[in-house]
């Protein structure tokens, strides 16, 4: 059994910090500083186990439909219209993305910051940067962002909360999001996605517009099978590589009104209430740039045209 002075080690003295504090110290930052963090930082094994086995990697279409397309999510979706809509409206004509686009974003990751994690930021990368091996790469490289994040804004490294992957604020962004996309939307000189609705819309907008949202394009298209699609033609690339022509002449196509020079790839949703094939476009994919999933991508899809509904009956 391990002594206490042990369970609660920081990681000031990991092997792999030297590296970290070498990149930070490049910067300006204050080797002391660095040491004092890291010190404070701990281990936690409910993270370890949380990232072994994430839920949503078990689901089908189905699970993943019955979790996040509720009427709920909907309704506080509606509710945080009214709150924002200035502000969601402002972000549309700023960055060319509708509002039931950043609604669903917002809704799927945190139920609009009802749920944005319990795990202290620097406890959650620091575990992860040091002790999950699979990709200590990328989270010290997160960790080092967070470092970079909290010196802006002039936050203290112990303070903020988040998910078990250090994911942040209203729409969850990990430390490298925050510093390229977050944006002062409301202009009082802070990016706060953690408790600043107007920050938050505006930081998930500029995300989909850097990663190329086209304003009025169609997101997905229907599906019209002639000869059945080969296996190896389903759910192969979230990236669309092949025109509607092209897969026309494959005999499957849509009936839909789109320029059949868009580019666009086939995905099969399975669940237990039937299989559906469906086009996915260049700006399905954008959403896919937010979680690397064609089934988050088609949830915060579902989830925007209900939340669209909504609203449009009380205009």
């Amino acid at each position: 059994m391990a002594s206490s002075s042990v369970a609660l080690a920081g990681y000031e003295n990991h092997p792999d910090a030297k590296l970290l504090i070498e990149e930070l110290t490049a910067e300006g930052f204050d080797e002391a500083y660095i040491l004092e963090t890291l010190s404070q930082a701990r281990r936690q094994e409910s993270i370890l186990k949380a990232i072994s086995r994430p839920a949503e990697k078990r689901l089908d279409w189905g699970g993943y439909r019955g979790i996040f397309i509720e009427q709920r999510r909907v309704n506080q979706a509606v509710e945080f219209w009214k709150e924002n809509r200035a502000t969601l409206e402002r972000a549309e004509e700023t960055f060319g993305v509708p509002p039931e686009i950043i609604l669903a974003i917002m809704g799927v990751e945190t139920r609009f910051g009802r749920v944005t994690g319990s795990y202290r930021v620097l406890d959650a990368l620091a575990t992860l940067g040091f002790d999950y091996p699979k990709r200590a790469e990328f989270f010290r490289g997160q960790l080092a962002d967070y470092f970079r994040l909290t010196r802006q804004e002039e936050v203290a490294p112990g303070t903020l909360k988040g998910s078990y992957a250090g994911a942040m604020g209203y729409g969850q962004f990990i430390p490298s999001s925050y510093l390229s996309y977050a944006v002062d939307f409301d202009g009082d000189g802070k990016r706060d996605i953690w408790s600043n609705p107007t920050d938050a819309i505006g930081s998930v907008a500029n995300y989909f517009a850097k990663h190329g949202w086209k304003a009025g394009e169609p997101v997905v298209a229907s599906v019209l099978i002639g000869d059945w699609p080969k296996e190896e033609w389903v759910n192969q690339n979230l990236k669309p590589e092949f025109t509607l022509a092209d897969w026309a002449g494959r005999g499957v196509v849509t009936n839909d009104p789109i320029d059949k020079e868009q580019l666009a790839t086939l995905m099969l949703m399975k669940s237990e209430q039937g299989d559906e094939y469906l086009f996915g476009l260049h700006n399905f994919y954008v959403i896919t740039r937010y979680n690397h999933s064609r089934l988050y991508a088609n949830a915060v899809y579902e989830l925007s045209k209900l939340i669209r509904t909504e609203i449009n009956k009380g205009s």
